[in-house]
């Protein structure tokens, strides 16, 4: 038998690399195949390696510990969070800015919905994952704020500013997010999010500059006799208005 005989073509390796996942993301669908499994405290690292069919050095290579495979795009996520924020100037409203920065933080969550409802449910049965990720959400929280008080440098309470809206943004994405996660990612999650960080937006945020700087505001002014009573007050700013 000639050796050519024996070799794969050409056409079979590219159909045996398109159906072989990246290292990476088959570590992490094995992870969680025996974390349903087996469970997670009962999962050692060996199991996934033996499941992915590496060895415990490419485990290493791509996650410090096993509570990394269970988040394994934040660190990229945040990165892009800080670049995004960076990459903003003077102009950006600067409430707006981190709202939108936060939404990066959604979108990873969307791209797959069924392993992020995998993970909310394996992170609220396993207090170390809980507090994993509660040092996770700090780390965004911190960049924004680190934004903000770059933006704010020179306000009275700057940085105090800084701090409590970069917390009210998390709280209120977060708030969001877990309402999506716990209908099983049903339902269209930028609505949710975008409705809380509305909150945000009117409590903290700059008008629009066509509010801040159009027209002034009507003013009716009413002069009713001292000791009037309340009906007759009402009375007389609907007919003040009534006729404006």
């Amino acid at each position: 038998m000639s050796s050519s005989s024996a070799a794969p073509r050409r056409g079979e390796k590219a159909q045996a690399a398109v159906a072989k996942p990246p290292m990476r993301d088959a570590l992490v669908a094995a992870a969680f195949r025996l974390f349903l499994e087996r469970g997670y405290e009962q999962t050692t690292v060996d199991d996934i390696v033996a499941l992915a069919g590496v060895g415990r050095r490419s485990f290493f290579r791509y996650f410090p510990s096993k509570e990394d495979v269970v988040f394994p795009d934040h660190e990229r996520c945040l990165a892009d969070m800080t670049q995004f924020l960076a990459a903003g100037d003077d102009a950006d409203e600067p409430v707006g800015r981190v709202c939108d920065a936060a939404r990066l933080v959604l979108r990873m969550y969307a791209e797959n919905p069924t392993f992020s409802v995998q993970r909310y449910r394996l992170t609220k049965k396993v207090p170390g994952l809980r507090a994993y990720e509660l040092s996770v959400v700090w780390r965004y929280e911190r960049a924004l704020a680190e934004y903000l008080r770059g933006r704010f440098a020179g306000r009275r309470d700057g940085t105090l500013q800084a701090d409590v809206i970069a917390a009210a943004v998390v709280a209120a994405h977060n708030n969001a997010l877990r309402s999506w996660l716990r209908s099983d990612g049903q339902g269209d999650a930028s609505t949710t999010v975008d409705h809380a960080l509305g909150y945000v937006q009117s409590a903290f945020g700059s008008p629009p500059a066509s509010l801040a700087g159009g027209q002034p505001e009507d003013v009716v002014v009413v002069v009713s006799r001292r000791g009037a009573p309340l009906w007759r007050v009402v009375q007389e700013i609907e007919t003040a208005l009534a006729r404006d």
